[in-house]
């Protein structure tokens, strides 16, 4: 046993010295404080390291399928009324979504951006005086009420007994509606008064938008919009008007849920119009994006850029719609975001190299001082007695 206990003495690496040996300094003293101090200060940045949670970041290639989009948006447009705003979606597949109002709230707001009056849908007005019917006489007692869509009917049992069901049957018709006043339906709900009594008015209009997962845009336009010879038109000439101001304010814009450390780099963007005609249009690139927090919950959401450009009149009325386009493609390229700790493993390595480190560059600094301190004390002592 005692031989066994030998031979692991001789391996020992670190021999002992004798403390009758030992020579302390004033130097080394001051060394070996200003060492511990180092060394704490970095033992306890490693350990903050260590238990907070950093951020891994991926590329991958996107290969989801069948999916859709969620944008949510808030919108402000000071110097267009809410009964003129509409929003329209479409994409490349071909798939239109005209006049939007599910999960659309309007805000009408005054010059000085207060909120006069909240709604889903268009205000009613009371009607002043009892319906035409299609055969061109007043309604009548116990009669069932089916109003004239003036030519746009699409078989002989269609009715239209609102403005709103006349302007849509129109739309379908690709035909515009050029002076409402002449429409009993329109008449009667004071379609015309309801804009003279909300002109000089703004309009605040937010929600969100489910759509498919493919490039598409979707825009806030005045008027009714229909399919006119494959293109897309507004009915513009129903408000009577030269000109549209679509300056606008967009409060929030983004394509998906919220995500740590997300920029949405439209948020609080503001455009003024300086002309009396034009179109704003945002190019939007989203990219996908999934975030997993340090629990392993995941948030499908996205991130874009944009790229911004206005045309005016000088191009000609008949080729810019007057309104604020977002024109959205997506990213083949998907970004992962992964919440996760530094492994245990890594952070005793680091807290090992620093106290080795600092002991053994210590080491070299205190040697390296008390050698000179010897050699100028002996060339001293040389010099005295010579």
């Amino acid at each position: 046993m005692d031989g066994l206990f030998n031979k692991l003495r001789n391996l020992d690496a670190y021999p002992k010295i004798n403390e009758d040996f030992y020579s302390r300094t004033l130097s080394g003293g001051v060394i070996t404080i200003a060492s511990s101090v180092l060394m704490t200060l970095l033992f306890f940045s490693e350990l903050r390291l260590y238990l907070h949670v950093v951020t891994e970041t991926e590329l991958v290639v996107d290969t989801s399928r069948g999916e859709t989009l969620r944008i949510n948006f808030d919108v402000t447009f000071p110097a267009l009324p809410c009964s003129m705003l509409s929003l329209d979606v479409m994409d490349i597949s071909g798939e239109q979504h005209l006049d939007v109002k599910h999960d659309i709230i309007k805000k009408r707001i005054d010059v000085h951006g207060n909120v006069i009056e909240a709604r889903q849908d268009g205000i009613g007005a009371p009607k002043i005086e009892t319906p035409l019917q299609r055969h061109g006489g007043r309604l009548e007692n116990n009669e069932t009420y089916c109003g004239s869509c003036y030519g746009a009917e699409a078989s002989d049992e269609d009715c239209c007994n609102s403005c709103e069901e006349v302007r849509e049957a129109y739309r379908k018709k690709g035909w515009g509606l050029s002076n409402p006043d002449l429409i009993d339906q329109c008449k009667r709900e004071g379609f015309l008064q309801r804009i003279k009594d909300e002109d000089g008015e703004g309009c605040n209009m937010y929600g969100f938008l489910e759509v498919n997962k493919v490039a598409g845009n979707f825009h806030f336009a005045p008027g009714k919009s229909f399919q006119q010879s494959n293109m897309h038109v507004h009915d513009l000439l129903a408000f009577q008007k030269d000109s549209f101001n679509v300056s606008h304010k967009i409060n929030r814009l983004a394509f998906g849920d919220y995500f740590p450390g997300v920029v949405n780099p439209l948020d609080g963007v503001q455009w003024t119009q300086q002309t009396t005609y034009g179109m704003y249009q945002y190019f939007i690139k989203v990219v996908p994006t999934v975030y997993t927090d340090i629990n392993g919950h995941k948030i499908q959401s996205n991130q874009f850029s944009v790229t911004e450009h206005f045309k005016s009149d000088e191009v000609g009325r008949a080729q810019s719609l007057p309104g604020v386009f977002f024109f959205y493609d997506l990213s083949p390229i998907k970004v992962t975001f992964r919440e996760q700790h530094v492994s245990f493993l890594h952070f005793l390595t680091n807290v090992c190299a620093i106290v080795g480190g600092i002991f053994t560059v210590s080491g070299i600094v205190d040697s390296f001082i008390y050698h000179s301190q010897r050699a100028i004390k002996k060339k001293m002592e040389i010099g005295k007695f010579s």
